[in-house]
């Protein structure tokens, strides 16, 4: 198991009015936002567990009371369609606009975080593998057409098609 933190925190520079504080003031430097989403992950990048804090919140209670709902995200995949179903599952009055962004770097922090395990694991493959690297085309850098993949990759190297461009 593994533990994925994403945390935001966000202050101004400014005092301003707030109905939520009990001088009526937000003074400059306390956080107006600061949320922290802690995933615990299987091997298999599935969602394990979910806790959801929140040290500040322009509403208080109001925004803090969605922080249990984020347990529906429990059985994802991280990278499989995760975007996607957290926006299902967490959108609009479902959840909290914020909270729900934090999710957004889960799957990089995760994939991150277990790409070790997962060159390892390529690496006891023997060099005729029929199994293409994961991480191929999965960034402008690791295009198969790049020249990272030419280097690193030879065997999965794909060129380019060039097309000439005929001015008019």
């Amino acid at each position: 198991m593994l533990d994925i933190e994403a945390e935001i925190m966000d202050t101004k520079a400014y005092d301003f009015p707030s109905k939520m504080s009990e001088s009526g003031v937000h003074e400059a430097g306390d956080p107006v936002h600061h949320m922290l989403m802690r995933v615990t992950i299987d091997k298999n990048y599935v969602i394990q567990d979910v806790v959801a804090t929140y040290g500040a919140a322009p509403y208080r209670n109001h925004c803090t009371g969605i922080a249990d709902a984020y347990r529906k995200l429990i059985g994802l995949s991280l990278v499989k369609g995760f975007k996607r179903s957290v926006r299902e599952i967490m959108s609009r009055t479902s959840g909290c606009t914020h909270m729900t962004e934090l999710t957004d770097i889960l799957p990089t922090v995760a994939i991150q975080s277990m790409v070790k395990e997962a060159r390892a694991k390529q690496d006891d493959e023997p060099e005729d593998s029929q199994q293409r690297p994961f991480q191929i085309d999965g960034c402008h850098a690791l295009r198969s057409s790049g020249e990272v993949v030419k280097m690193f990759y030879p065997k999965w190297y794909e060129a380019a098609e060039h097309t000439e461009v005929v001015p008019e």
